[in-house]
């Protein structure tokens, strides 16, 4: 039952939030629901760990290890991205920012929440029907999902360039999709001459993994590539890449984070997915090079973008870009180390980077501009709490230690060099230095120096909130991972290593 009431949870809570009319009660059913969410997600975790993979409904939903990890880290971002939302709102509606927005669409501002609270539960509700789904048609419907509710997350605010962007994000995101969509077909084609079954239970992942060694290796093949370029795109790995700068710097703060942090792990899941049946059928052989290649490619095109970067939203898009890169490099490396790596560094990521977008929208609002140019620096002494973690989370998302997107990036480093990858690992490291070192140019550069003269900023205690409380998680998963989590991803690394 627990997997009904995953899905069931946010999808009752949007609807429910269209036909609300007070802020207030809106606000609390987001953040109520996504309370839920996260205890349901804890809750299924633990059932996995004690009893193994769970199903219901004949095995239509299904959750292993892998997909319980995936499950509880949307919900941890859905939850955090709630508690951000009630204060940058507020902000917004103080500021004219909404209204500004129902000038442009010809709707209220309270319409435009409205709009907000009704479109997430949607998406999250999308993105936890990604990791249940065993089917894998479903799994491509749940991923289109995310990507028709948060379309409308990229042109919230109603600007020129926001239309723009949710275009871009939908022209781009759709021809991925599409060859995900071929590439789902083209492997239930490889494997529908082996299967006991033609109806749609030939196409859950758990049955057809079962039977992946003696699929048609010529169709499996072309399916992976479709796959990996489909997904891909999803996950914005270059030189799909292109949405991921205009769709990060137009949506909110809250629907970016989600973006950047749950949309990619169920990019990242699908591709996993299919990864296992491709190693079965054809060896992970096949598929590394091809891995490798793309996640080096990533964090390359990653690279000048972010040292020459003059917008601090559209660094985080790039930064993004590179750590998706960084986990498809992982799975390239495999073995159960890069395996280890990659997941360890999905955790991680999605623990981290919502405080980036958190930091960088409340220093958009405090200055009325995302510029670094225009900014004038000495922010630590008009938003002393925003501006720490800032920089704090600049050190953290980079992989500088002790923070624990080290130990991933080492773990990573150590299986590309048990894979013989010695060049590669080099380039690997390569990159890591001169994105940490543009990351901390631009955003030292932001945060210290002297005092510009700005005028304090008022931070309501949701946003404090969420602040301190990631600064809390980052500093403490630096030094500690809790014991069950870890057994959930070590179960989710034996799943992919040995399908």
């Amino acid at each position: 039952m627990i997997l009904f009431w995953l899905l069931i949870v946010p999808l009752v809570a949007g609807p429910l939030a269209f036909f609300l009319r007070k802020r207030p009660a809106m606000e609390a059913i987001n953040l109520a629901a996504f309370g839920v969410e996260l205890c349901l997600a804890v809750a299924l975790a633990g059932q996995v760990l004690r009893h193994g993979p769970v199903s219901l409904g004949n095995r239509f939903f299904y959750a292993d290890a892998l997909s319980a990890l995936v499950v509880l880290l949307s919900a941890f971002v859905a939850l955090v991205c709630s508690i951000y939302a009630i204060g940058y709102f507020r902000h917004e509606d103080q500021s004219g920012v909404l209204q500004q927005a129902e000038e442009v669409g010809g709707r209220f501002g309270i319409d435009k929440l409205r709009e907000y609270y009704t479109l997430t539960p949607l998406f999250v509700f999308s993105m936890i029907l990604v990791a249940l789904a065993n089917n894998l048609g479903i799994l491509w419907v749940a991923i289109e999902g995310t990507t028709l509710a948060s379309v409308f997350l990229v042109m919230f605010y109603g600007r020129e360039t926001s239309l723009e962007a949710a275009w871009k994000y939908a022209i781009i995101g759709g021809v991925g999709l599409s060859m995900a969509l071929f590439g789902t077909i083209l492997t239930y084609y490889s494997a529908h001459q082996v299967l006991e079954t033609d109806t749609l239970a030939g196409l859950n992942w758990s049955v057809l993994v079962g039977n992946a060694a003696q699929f048609d290796k010529a169709t499996m093949r072309l399916a992976f590539i479709l796959i990996l370029l489909g997904y891909g795109t999803k996950a914005g790995m270059a030189p799909m890449h292109t949405w991921k700068p205009d769709a990060y710097s137009e949506a909110p703060i809250p629907g970016a984070a989600m973006l950047a942090t749950g949309v990619l792990n169920c990019a990242l899941y699908g591709l996993i997915r299919f990864y296992i049946l491709s190693a079965k059928c054809l060896g992970p052989e096949f598929g590394s090079p091809l891995l490798i290649i793309f996640g080096l490619l990533s964090m390359g095109v990653a690279v000048p973008f972010i040292l020459v970067q003059k917008n601090f939203r559209r660094l985080l898009a790039y930064s993004s870009i590179d750590h998706s890169g960084i986990m498809v490099l992982a799975l390239g490396f495999g073995g159960p180390l890069g395996i280890l790596g990659m997941l360890l560094h999905m955790t991680f990521h999605s623990v981290t980077k919502p405080l980036m977008f958190f930091c960088a929208g409340n220093v958009q609002q405090h200055l009325k501009t995302d510029l670094f140019q225009k900014a004038k620096g000495g922010l630590i002494h008009s938003m002393p709490l925003s501006g720490a973690a800032f920089l704090m989370v600049t050190l953290a998302v980079t992989g500088s230690p002790p923070f624990s997107l080290f130990q991933s990036e080492f773990t990573i480093l150590r299986a590309g060099f048990a894979g013989g990858y010695f060049v590669l690992a080099i380039f690997f490291i390569s990159f890591l230095v001169l994105i940490f070192s543009g990351f901390l140019v631009h955003i030292a550069n932001l945060v210290l120096g002297e005092d510009p003269g700005l005028p304090p900023a008022e931070t309501c205690r949701w946003k404090k909130i969420s602040v301190v409380g990631l600064m809390a998680v980052i500093v403490v998963m630096g030094f500690w991972i809790p014991a069950p989590l870890f057994r959930l991803i070590q179960g989710a690394v034996g799943i992919v290593a040995g399908g």
